[in-house]
Order: structure tokens, then sequence, then C-alpha cells
């Protein structure tokens, strides 16, 4: 059974997702833009089975609270050191990271800070190489050159519902496995009186992530941690050569290719839960057996 609980993290409350043992092998399930932990409630039980699952909402996502922009400043930086203190808050000591979108930028921030903490990525869709970013990028990237306040106004199209459903669809063979309920609680959630200027701070603080692409594949290469990446191949933003990529650094680095989109889940959650069985029982085990 998934549990849906709480923790007060530095006065904000933190929502997340937990289920499995806690004496399992502890999993750390990351979400990105625009969702929250709701992408994961078929995975959660698909896991819960073998490992110890906990998903959180990053502040102004989901359930999690939505600090004022004048007291918590949206960056990614932030961000990632929250998750850093609810881990601790909940007493997750050692952790595989399923890292999506944003999620990313997030639990690579995590891995640098706390290598020893970190036992394995699963990536999906998770991007740390600039071969991996589309076209898409171009408005947010045109943003980051010139953050005029008409160049952030521009990036208002990416908030709206129509913009949220095409996430969801875009590259999908069959759409009828999409729940429509995914794509408008998140048009929901995005609707909340001052969440666009958060998720607008967010798109500005992102050209932050790609400055420390160089250090995140550094630790791919320097620490070899287990690595999967399972990929949506028709991802309008975040490209294949992305998750190719990783395989540069670590050559031990798996991947797989889904023919869906950036949702992978709706669509390959059985495949995708599968993958990630197989993968950590065989990787964690022989961390056990070299311990």
């Amino acid at each position: 059974m998934t549990r849906y609980q709480h923790a007060i993290v530095d006065g904000s409350k933190i929502f997340y997702r937990e289920a499995g043992p806690k004496t399992a092998p502890a999993i750390l399930l990351l979400h990105g833009f625009p969702t929250s932990s709701h992408m994961f409630r078929n995975l959660i039980p698909s896991l819960a089975d073998r490992y110890h699952v906990i998903a959180p909402d990053l502040p102004g996502f989901g359930f999690s609270d939505a600090p004022d922009r004048k007291q918590f400043r949206y960056t990614f930086e932030q961000l990632a050191k929250l998750i850093d203190k609810f881990a601790q808050t909940i007493g997750l000591e050692r952790y595989a990271i399923y890292v999506f979108d944003y999620g990313a930028p997030v639990g690579f921030r995590l891995a640098l800070a706390h290598p020893e903490r970190v036992t394995a990525i699963i990536s999906q869709n998770g991007n740390a190489y600039e071969a991996g970013l589309s076209q898409g990028w171009n408005p947010i990237q045109k943003y980051w050159n010139e953050p005029t306040a008409e160049n952030r106004a521009a990036l208002r199209d990416f908030l709206t519902p129509e913009a949220t459903k095409f996430q969801y669809l875009h590259g999908v063979q069959d759409e009828t496995l999409v729940a429509p309920e995914a794509y408008q609680l998140d048009s929901a959630l995005l609707a909340r009186p001052g969440n666009d200027e958060i998720q607008l701070d967010l798109f500005l603080d992102y050209a932050s992530n790609v400055a420390l692409y160089p250090k995140f594949q550094e630790y791919f290469r320097t620490k070899r941690p287990p690595l999967l990446a399972v990929w949506g191949k028709n991802d309008p933003f975040l490209l294949p050569p992305g998750a190719e990529a990783f395989k540069h650094d670590n050559p031990n680095a798996e991947v797989r290719f889904y023919d869906t989109g950036h949702f992978a889940l709706e669509t390959h959650q059985r495949e995708i839960a599968d993958a990630i069985r197989e993968f950590l029982n065989r990787k964690l085990t022989t961390q056990a057996s070299a311990a």
C-alpha cells in the first residue's frame, strides 16, 4: 500500500508518497516539470515489494507547499538542498535515485554533494548533456541570454493546459493509454495563484543546470555509479543523444529506448519497472557482495 504523508522541512510541508518495507534498499523518485509524484502512481506499487520507495513533491509542485518567492528562491540549487534535508528528515541514508526532467539536476546535485549516499541512478528522460536538448528549448535559452520581461512573458505559453497536454501526448503511439487526469491535474496545479511566477523563475535558473553539465559528467566518469537510462525516444524536448551520452563518460551505463514520448511511464510503466527491477537486483546485489 502507498502511504500519503508529509514532512516539515525548513518550515515547509513536503508531501510524499511512500511504499515498501523501510528495511529494504531505498529508491528516491524525483519528478519533473510540470508534474509531481503523481507521475509515479503506477510505478511505486510495481517496485514496493522489493524496495523502499519514496516520491516527494518538489516545493511549488503537487501537494507540497509553495513558499513565497520573497522567502524562498526558486533555483535548482535550493530545490536540491531542500530535498537533501527532506531525505535526512525522514531518515533516508542511502538510496538509488530515479530522475526525470527537473528531477535530474536535483538528483545529480545530490550525487555531487553526497556520492557515498547514491547507490544507483535511473534516468528517465533526465538530461545531463547539451546533445540532449532539442530546439524546443530555444525560447527558454533566449530568456537565459536575455532575461527581459518580454522574453519571460513569451514563456507563459509553456504553462497553458494545451502545452501540458502536448507534453503527455506527443510521440505516444496509443493516446488511449494516457490517463487524462494526469495532465489535467498538472494543469490545475500550475494554475494556482502565483505558481506561474515560480515556474518562470525555474525556467530562468535552468541555465545553472547546463552550466553544471561538465561537473555532472565528471561525476559519471570518476565515480562510475550504476546507471540505467530508460528513455521515451520521441520526447520533443530531451532527445535520445542525451541518453546515449551517458555511455561516453560511464561505459558501463545501460540505455534502453521506448517508442513513446516525454512521460514514458504513462505508456510503458510495466516495461520500465521490469527493467529497473532487473537492473537494481543485479547492481545492488553486486555492491552487497563487494561490501
